[in-house]
């Protein structure tokens, strides 16, 4: 995922742009995971899970780590986007940690939608804004075609202003400030 992520971070690109490169990004080809759309405005993506002889285990389901990578890239890339539309243009996003409970084995083709709360993008703009960076955790839900819910993943995403003073949050001790500290 690291090539597709420095591609699609280092550059603002189009909606439809990022669609159609994670289409075509090797690692989805071959899975059969396909990306549907990505919203406007970066607020989402749909994404279905195309169960096939090469992503299949030896019960004959979806394997759990083609499960995990079709939700995998897609917090930081598209909070990374949004972001730089939003006038931040360098910024680092990535996933920190993620947890995936596998509900139901995934016997059909599965269908996963990632969607970004707009309360929840201003509250973390305006938290990079002001902090620098933060830290967000977000849920997903994957179902199969017949509306069976077959995985739940917990996905805690960093994210930070590259451009951000850090020293104006913890300003260096003025003269007087490191005098009375020398005391």
């Amino acid at each position: 995922m690291l090539e597709i992520n420095c591609i699609f971070i280092a550059m603002k690109v189009s909606p439809n742009t990022l669609k159609w490169g994670l289409r075509l990004y090797p690692p989805f080809f071959f899975q059969r995971i396909w990306v549907r759309r990505i919203l406007n405005n970066f607020l989402g993506a749909d994404v279905k899970i195309n169960r096939s002889i090469l992503n299949i285990n030896s019960n004959r389901t979806i394997f759990g780590g083609t499960i995990f990578s079709a939700i995998d890239p897609f917090y930081p890339i598209l909070l990374d986007q949004y972001f730089k539309h939003q006038g931040i243009m360098r910024t680092v996003a990535w996933l920190k940690t993620a947890h995936i409970d596998y509900i139901k084995p995934g016997r059909f083709d599965l269908e996963v939608s990632i969607r970004l709360n707009q309360q929840i993008l201003d509250e973390t703009l305006q938290t990079i804004k002001k902090e620098g960076k933060v830290v967000r955790t977000f849920q997903t839900q994957v179902f199969d075609k017949h509306g069976t819910l077959c995985a739940v993943a917990h996905n805690e995403i960093y994210i930070r202003d590259l451009d951000f003073n850090f020293e104006s949050l913890n300003p260096a001790p003025t003269q007087i400030e490191k005098s009375s500290i020398e005391l």
